[in-house]
């Protein structure tokens, strides 16, 4: 048997992939939306990466002897992916979507002019703020939608983009898929495009932008659910 366990990325909660999850259901699969740490309703919580990397290895334990696919969204592609080299032989595959991957060494921050992020963390008492909806356009979600993002979206614990990777092994040796969506760019980050390279992973691009679950989920279960197939 396997199982999804979907993470999203910043601000972000389990019930972000409410409509994914439904789709998947439908289609047979076990599926284990987590909130990290910190984010929604564990708010208050204290958290950095590792505690964030924590939540889902526990999570991946609690489900006993099955095989997992773990899928991190954005921000959670760098948890995800650490956490993904801990589990061994249980993961059957990881679903990056839309996402950053940990390079050992550098944090979410790294790489990107992020100063006016880390003054905002600084400016709100450790947290990053969630975004408004003037910064949710161009990215295919229709009003209704980045409401429900805006409404739901909570501070991000601001210790988790700014601690350091720390990676075992490369990320190239696990069976992943890496999902693009075109609207946030053409190109993935370059870390990205580096794994790419390995005969292990597989891209797969959507016509949409940052934030499939709202904006496209039964499609981006679509291509879950083919990861699983092909993987």
């Amino acid at each position: 048997m396997t199982d999804f366990v979907l993470v999203a990325g910043a601000w972000l909660g389990a019930w972000a992939w409410d409509e994914v999850a439904a789709e998947l259901r439908g289609a047979g699969h076990d599926v284990h939306a987590l909130t990290l740490s910190g984010l929604a309703e564990k708010q208050g919580a204290a958290a950095g990466l590792e505690t964030h990397v924590r939540d889902i290895v526990d999570e991946v334990e609690r489900l006993g002897p099955r095989d997992v696919v773990l899928v991190g969204h954005s921000y959670a592609g760098i948890p995800v992916g650490l956490a993904a080299e801990r589990i061994g032989d249980r993961l059957r595959r990881v679903v990056f979507v839309d996402a950053n991957v940990p390079v050992d060494g550098e944090s979410f921050l790294s790489g990107w002019p992020s100063e006016g992020v880390r003054r905002s963390i600084a400016e709100h008492d450790g947290f990053w703020p969630p975004l408004g909806p003037d910064d949710c356009a161009g990215q295919g979600l229709t009003d209704e939608q980045i409401a429900r993002f805006v409404a739901g979206s909570t501070p991000h614990p601001g210790a988790t983009l700014t601690e350091p990777a720390r990676l075992e092994r490369s990320l190239a040796d696990l069976p992943a898929t890496y999902v693009k969506c075109l609207l946030d760019g053409d190109e993935p980050l370059p870390a990205v495009a580096a794994l790419l390279k390995s005969d292990r992973w597989e891209l797969v691009e959507m016509a949409t932008g940052h934030w499939p679950m709202f904006s496209q989920p039964r499609e981006l279960a679509g291509v879950l659910h083919s990861s699983v197939a092909g993987g």
